[in-house]
Protein backbone atom coordinates (compact mmCIF):
# COMPACT_ATOMS: atom_id res chain seq x y z
CA UNK A 1 0.00 0.00 0.00
CA UNK A 2 1.54 3.42 -1.08
CA UNK A 3 1.63 6.07 1.79
CA UNK A 4 -0.54 8.83 1.26
CA UNK A 5 0.28 11.39 -1.00
CA UNK A 6 0.85 15.35 1.59
CA UNK A 7 -0.08 17.22 -2.08
CA UNK A 8 -3.50 15.00 -1.99
CA UNK A 9 -4.65 16.26 1.51
CA UNK A 10 -3.38 20.01 0.27
CA UNK A 11 -5.61 19.20 -3.01
CA UNK A 12 -8.53 18.31 -0.66
CA UNK A 13 -8.16 21.56 1.58
CA UNK A 14 -7.97 23.94 -1.13
CA UNK A 15 -11.00 22.51 -2.56
CA UNK A 16 -13.19 22.07 0.77
CA UNK A 17 -15.69 24.84 2.52
CA UNK A 18 -14.18 27.67 4.36
CA UNK A 19 -14.13 26.66 7.71
CA UNK A 20 -16.04 29.54 9.74
CA UNK A 21 -19.15 28.35 6.58
CA UNK A 22 -19.04 25.41 8.46
CA UNK A 23 -19.15 25.95 11.95
CA UNK A 24 -21.86 28.59 10.49
CA UNK A 25 -23.91 26.17 9.23
CA UNK A 26 -23.40 23.48 12.04
CA UNK A 27 -24.94 26.22 14.57
CA UNK A 28 -21.47 26.73 16.14
CA UNK A 29 -21.18 30.16 15.81
CA UNK A 30 -21.47 33.04 13.04
CA UNK A 31 -18.95 33.13 10.60
CA UNK A 32 -17.81 36.25 12.23
CA UNK A 33 -17.64 34.75 15.54
CA UNK A 34 -15.45 32.08 13.89
CA UNK A 35 -13.23 34.18 12.64
CA UNK A 36 -12.87 35.96 15.38
CA UNK A 37 -12.33 32.32 17.65
CA UNK A 38 -9.99 30.94 14.95
CA UNK A 39 -8.12 34.04 14.77
CA UNK A 40 -7.68 33.59 18.97
CA UNK A 41 -6.42 29.90 19.01
CA UNK A 42 -9.73 28.16 20.35
CA UNK A 43 -11.02 26.36 17.04
CA UNK A 44 -9.52 22.70 16.10
CA UNK A 45 -10.02 20.50 12.81
CA UNK A 46 -9.07 17.23 13.27
CA UNK A 47 -6.99 17.67 16.18
CA UNK A 48 -4.88 20.40 14.76
CA UNK A 49 -5.76 24.14 15.87
CA UNK A 50 -7.01 26.09 12.83
CA UNK A 51 -5.92 29.31 11.09
CA UNK A 52 -7.87 32.15 9.32
CA UNK A 53 -8.81 31.28 6.34
CA UNK A 54 -8.54 27.60 6.30
CA UNK A 55 -10.94 25.47 4.00
CA UNK A 56 -12.07 21.60 5.27
CA UNK A 57 -14.10 18.84 4.28
CA UNK A 58 -17.91 19.70 5.43
CA UNK A 59 -17.25 16.25 7.80
CA UNK A 60 -14.48 17.59 9.65
CA UNK A 61 -13.82 17.05 13.32
CA UNK A 62 -14.47 20.56 14.70
CA UNK A 63 -13.52 21.28 18.78
CA UNK A 64 -14.19 24.86 20.67
CA UNK A 65 -12.13 25.54 23.57
CA UNK A 66 -14.76 26.60 26.29
CA UNK A 67 -13.32 30.20 26.13
CA UNK A 68 -14.99 30.92 23.31
CA UNK A 69 -18.13 29.85 24.82
CA UNK A 70 -17.58 31.81 27.61
CA UNK A 71 -17.21 35.07 25.59
CA UNK A 72 -20.09 34.04 23.54
CA UNK A 73 -22.42 34.35 27.03
CA UNK A 74 -21.19 37.34 27.47
CA UNK A 75 -22.07 39.24 24.79
CA UNK A 76 -25.67 40.96 25.40
CA UNK A 77 -29.03 41.45 23.50
CA UNK A 78 -31.14 44.30 23.55
CA UNK A 79 -34.55 44.99 23.08
CA UNK A 80 -35.40 48.44 22.46
CA UNK A 81 -39.10 50.60 21.75
CA UNK A 82 -37.70 52.54 18.58
CA UNK A 83 -39.40 55.62 18.38
CA UNK A 84 -40.35 57.72 15.14
CA UNK A 85 -37.60 59.54 14.12
CA UNK A 86 -34.28 57.12 14.64
CA UNK A 87 -32.92 55.26 11.87
CA UNK A 88 -32.09 51.45 12.56
CA UNK A 89 -28.59 51.03 11.34
CA UNK A 90 -25.96 54.21 11.05
CA UNK A 91 -26.84 57.45 11.44
CA UNK A 92 -28.26 59.28 8.20
CA UNK A 93 -29.96 62.52 6.80
CA UNK A 94 -29.16 64.25 9.54
CA UNK A 95 -31.03 61.26 11.48
CA UNK A 96 -29.60 59.69 15.52
CA UNK A 97 -29.02 56.34 15.17
CA UNK A 98 -31.24 54.08 17.20
CA UNK A 99 -28.18 52.65 19.21
CA UNK A 100 -27.48 56.15 20.87
CA UNK A 101 -30.68 55.37 22.73
CA UNK A 102 -29.10 52.66 24.67
CA UNK A 103 -27.69 54.29 27.80
CA UNK A 104 -28.01 54.15 31.32
CA UNK A 105 -30.29 56.59 31.61
CA UNK A 106 -32.94 55.00 28.77
CA UNK A 107 -32.76 51.56 30.86
CA UNK A 108 -36.42 50.44 31.44
CA UNK A 109 -36.60 51.03 35.49
CA UNK A 110 -38.84 47.74 35.34
CA UNK A 111 -36.00 45.49 33.64
CA UNK A 112 -35.36 43.08 36.43
CA UNK A 113 -31.90 41.68 35.38
CA UNK A 114 -29.11 42.04 37.89
CA UNK A 115 -26.89 42.71 34.68
CA UNK A 116 -24.93 46.51 35.58
CA UNK A 117 -24.77 48.44 32.10
CA UNK A 118 -21.62 49.32 30.61
CA UNK A 119 -20.32 50.96 27.86
CA UNK A 120 -18.42 47.41 26.53
CA UNK A 121 -22.08 46.30 25.51
CA UNK A 122 -21.91 49.02 23.07
CA UNK A 123 -19.00 47.33 21.22
CA UNK A 124 -20.19 45.67 17.82
CA UNK A 125 -23.92 46.46 19.02
CA UNK A 126 -25.95 46.28 15.84
CA UNK A 127 -29.51 46.19 14.77
CA UNK A 128 -30.85 42.28 14.24
CA UNK A 129 -33.72 43.79 11.76
CA UNK A 130 -34.94 47.29 10.73
CA UNK A 131 -37.62 49.87 11.26
CA UNK A 132 -37.98 52.31 8.66
CA UNK A 133 -37.69 56.03 10.26
CA UNK A 134 -40.95 56.35 10.26
CA UNK A 135 -41.79 53.15 12.40
CA UNK A 136 -41.70 52.31 15.83
CA UNK A 137 -41.90 49.59 18.25
CA UNK A 138 -39.92 46.39 18.95
CA UNK A 139 -36.06 46.73 17.64
CA UNK A 140 -33.28 43.82 18.58
CA UNK A 141 -29.64 45.20 19.13
CA UNK A 142 -27.49 42.31 19.44
CA UNK A 143 -23.81 41.41 19.75
CA UNK A 144 -24.55 37.98 19.58
CA UNK A 145 -23.97 36.63 15.68
CA UNK A 146 -25.99 33.34 16.21
CA UNK A 147 -29.15 35.76 17.11
CA UNK A 148 -28.94 38.26 14.00
CA UNK A 149 -28.08 35.11 11.80
CA UNK A 150 -31.59 34.13 13.21
CA UNK A 151 -33.48 37.56 12.73
CA UNK A 152 -32.62 38.17 9.42
CA UNK A 153 -30.41 35.44 7.96
CA UNK A 154 -32.22 34.06 4.41
CA UNK A 155 -33.74 30.93 6.05
CA UNK A 156 -35.18 33.00 8.90
CA UNK A 157 -38.82 31.96 9.71
CA UNK A 158 -38.77 34.07 12.68
CA UNK A 159 -42.59 35.79 13.22
CA UNK A 160 -42.86 39.30 13.27
CA UNK A 161 -46.16 40.73 14.29
CA UNK A 162 -47.12 44.96 13.31
CA UNK A 163 -50.00 46.62 14.05
CA UNK A 164 -50.60 49.02 11.29
CA UNK A 165 -52.85 52.28 11.48
CA UNK A 166 -54.43 52.71 7.52
CA UNK A 167 -56.47 55.12 5.60
CA UNK A 168 -58.54 54.01 2.53
CA UNK A 169 -57.44 56.07 -0.59
CA UNK A 170 -60.31 55.22 -2.24
CA UNK A 171 -64.56 55.39 -1.08
CA UNK A 172 -65.82 52.45 0.79
CA UNK A 173 -64.18 49.56 2.83
CA UNK A 174 -61.83 47.24 1.81
CA UNK A 175 -62.85 44.46 -0.41
CA UNK A 176 -62.68 41.05 1.42
CA UNK A 177 -60.43 40.22 -2.36
CA UNK A 178 -57.91 42.83 -1.12
CA UNK A 179 -57.98 41.52 1.88
CA UNK A 180 -56.98 38.15 0.64
CA UNK A 181 -54.33 39.78 -1.23
CA UNK A 182 -52.55 40.98 1.02
CA UNK A 183 -52.47 37.59 3.11
CA UNK A 184 -51.11 35.98 -0.03
CA UNK A 185 -50.95 36.98 -4.06
CA UNK A 186 -48.83 40.12 -3.97
CA UNK A 187 -45.43 40.78 -5.57
CA UNK A 188 -42.46 43.48 -4.82
CA UNK A 189 -39.78 44.16 -7.27
CA UNK A 190 -41.12 41.07 -9.74
CA UNK A 191 -40.56 38.79 -6.64
CA UNK A 192 -43.26 37.28 -4.99
CA UNK A 193 -44.48 37.70 -1.40
CA UNK A 194 -44.29 34.86 1.22
CA UNK A 195 -47.73 34.22 2.47
CA UNK A 196 -48.53 36.70 5.90
CA UNK A 197 -51.74 36.44 8.38
CA UNK A 198 -53.76 39.50 8.22
CA UNK A 199 -56.48 40.62 9.97
CA UNK A 200 -58.46 43.82 11.25
CA UNK A 201 -57.54 44.13 14.61
CA UNK A 202 -59.96 47.14 14.96
CA UNK A 203 -61.76 49.34 11.97
CA UNK A 204 -58.29 51.28 11.53
CA UNK A 205 -55.82 48.82 12.21
CA UNK A 206 -54.43 45.92 10.49
CA UNK A 207 -53.10 43.52 12.22
CA UNK A 208 -49.72 41.44 9.66
CA UNK A 209 -47.49 38.53 10.75
CA UNK A 210 -44.62 38.02 8.24
CA UNK A 211 -41.75 35.81 8.22
CA UNK A 212 -39.53 38.14 6.03
CA UNK A 213 -39.00 41.92 5.66
CA UNK A 214 -38.38 43.16 2.78
CA UNK A 215 -37.76 47.16 2.54
CA UNK A 216 -40.91 49.17 3.08
CA UNK A 217 -42.94 45.75 2.58
CA UNK A 218 -46.02 46.92 4.50
CA UNK A 219 -46.38 50.12 3.39
CA UNK A 220 -46.12 49.13 -0.26
CA UNK A 221 -48.21 46.29 0.17
CA UNK A 222 -50.55 48.22 1.76
CA UNK A 223 -50.45 50.62 -1.27
CA UNK A 224 -50.89 47.70 -3.54
CA UNK A 225 -55.06 47.47 -2.28
CA UNK A 226 -55.22 51.18 -2.01
CA UNK A 227 -54.74 51.54 1.65
CA UNK A 228 -52.63 54.53 2.79
CA UNK A 229 -49.96 53.45 6.51
CA UNK A 230 -50.61 56.02 8.58
CA UNK A 231 -49.03 54.36 11.38
CA UNK A 232 -46.95 51.23 12.00
CA UNK A 233 -45.55 49.46 15.28
CA UNK A 234 -43.55 45.97 15.59
CA UNK A 235 -45.16 44.25 18.74
CA UNK A 236 -43.86 40.74 18.39
CA UNK A 237 -40.16 39.09 17.18
CA UNK A 238 -40.92 35.40 17.26
CA UNK A 239 -42.12 34.82 21.31
CA UNK A 240 -40.48 37.75 22.50
CA UNK A 241 -43.14 40.92 22.95
CA UNK A 242 -42.95 44.38 23.33
CA UNK A 243 -44.80 44.68 26.37
CA UNK A 244 -45.39 47.77 28.52
CA UNK A 245 -41.76 48.80 27.69
CA UNK A 246 -42.02 52.42 27.08
CA UNK A 247 -40.91 54.48 23.67
CA UNK A 248 -37.32 55.77 23.91
CA UNK A 249 -36.33 52.60 26.45
CA UNK A 250 -34.59 49.38 26.38
CA UNK A 251 -33.99 46.11 28.44
CA UNK A 252 -31.87 43.13 28.66
CA UNK A 253 -32.83 40.33 26.67
CA UNK A 254 -33.73 37.66 29.83
CA UNK A 255 -31.94 34.01 30.10
CA UNK A 256 -35.77 32.43 29.92
CA UNK A 257 -37.05 34.63 26.02
CA UNK A 258 -36.45 32.68 22.81
CA UNK A 259 -37.05 34.79 19.73
CA UNK A 260 -37.46 30.73 18.01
Amino acid sequence: MNPPNPSDAADAAATGVRLSKVMAERGLASRREADEWIEAGWVQVNGAVAVLGQRVQPDARIAIDPAARQQQAQRVTVLLHKPVGYVSGQAEDGYAPAVSLVTAANRWRDDKLPLRFQNGHLRSLAPAGRLDIDSTGLLVLTQDGRIAKLLIGEDSRVEKEYLVRVQHMHAGPLAPAKLELLRHGLALDDRPLKPARVSWANEDQLRFVLREGRKRQIRRMCELVGLRVIGLKRVRIGSVVLGPLPAGQWRYLRPDERFA
